[in-house]
């Protein structure tokens, strides 16, 4: 595993290159650029709010600042989203490069990774600011939006590397992240506390979307930090951390396993 991301460093500057390259792809012919980052959030921020505090009335719907507990989870999924659906097919989409020179290839899905990173790095930094100012509960705690941060990083580097890998042989993989995403959001806290009445009613329910998914414990934590103003639980910590080891060594794992047959299959 020590290999697989030491390359990272080893190799920093093509690695720097490929993250170059991916951000001018990403924004090129763009008049808002990374501007666009906070569109999307605050857009689909904007549908939840019509829908859940207006058309249908749920009582976490009406819960103050909604909109800031939504922009928390939302932050965090759509990094997770967007990274491992673009990483899925990166090693087809980067095919002749990779055909033509030998280069640790893990930096690929990975850049594209760091590429996204962007994105959540400045929603997140939106979120401090806003929370700062208008939930002065959350002053003491919301620095440790940080680590966990870092955290779901590793979760998301690691489970995109795997993908990345898997989809050189099996080309349903990316097919299949895709139509796993949609139902994964519902399945995670972004849109609902797990603490609301109408799911707290049915305690087998809370612990599957808790415990089963791996993006619930760094969402839950990142609203105790962020919305309000709690330490994160200790479960959630262990297992935030836990998931984060092992979703670096599971991309690893894979990675290595199919690195002398990407040249081949792509």
């Amino acid at each position: 595993m020590t290999t697989v991301y030491g390359d990272l460093v080893r190799y920093r500057e093509l690695f720097g290159n490929l993250f170059r390259r991916d951000v001018q792809a990403k924004y090129r012919g763009s008049v808002l650029g990374v501007a666009w980052t906070l569109a999307n959030p605050a857009l689909l921020m904007a549908v939840y709010l019509l829908v859940f505090s207006v058309l249908w009335k749920t009582p976490f719907g009406n819960e103050g600042h909604y909109a800031l507990f939504l922009l928390v989870g939302l932050s965090a999924w759509i990094f997770f989203a967007t990274s491992v659906q673009s990483a899925s097919r990166s090693l087809l989409d980067n095919a002749n490069l990779i055909r033509k020179t030998r280069f640790p290839r893990q930096l690929v899905p990975l850049s594209v990774v760091a590429t996204q990173l962007i994105s959540f790095g400045v929603m997140l930094g939106a979120l401090l600011v806003l929370n700062f100012a208008l939930l002065p509960r959350v002053r003491a705690t919301e620095w440790l939006a940080l680590p966990i941060g870092v955290a779901l990083v590793a979760i998301t580097g690691g489970l995109s590397l795997a993908l990345a890998s898997l989809n050189v042989l099996f080309r349903d993989i990316e097919f299949l992240v895709a139509a796993l995403l949609l139902p994964l959001f519902f399945l995670t806290p972004v849109l609902y506390p797990l603490t609301d009445q109408q799911i707290a009613s049915r305690q087998w329910v809370v612990d599957l979307i808790h415990w089963a998914n791996p993006l619930s414990p760094p969402i839950e934590a990142l609203h105790a930090v962020l919305f309000y103003g709690n330490l994160p639980s200790a479960g959630d910590t262990i297992y935030t951390v836990v998931a984060a080891l092992v979703a670096l060594a599971l991309g690893a794992w894979v990675f290595m396993g199919v690195d002398d047959q990407i040249a081949v299959e792509v």
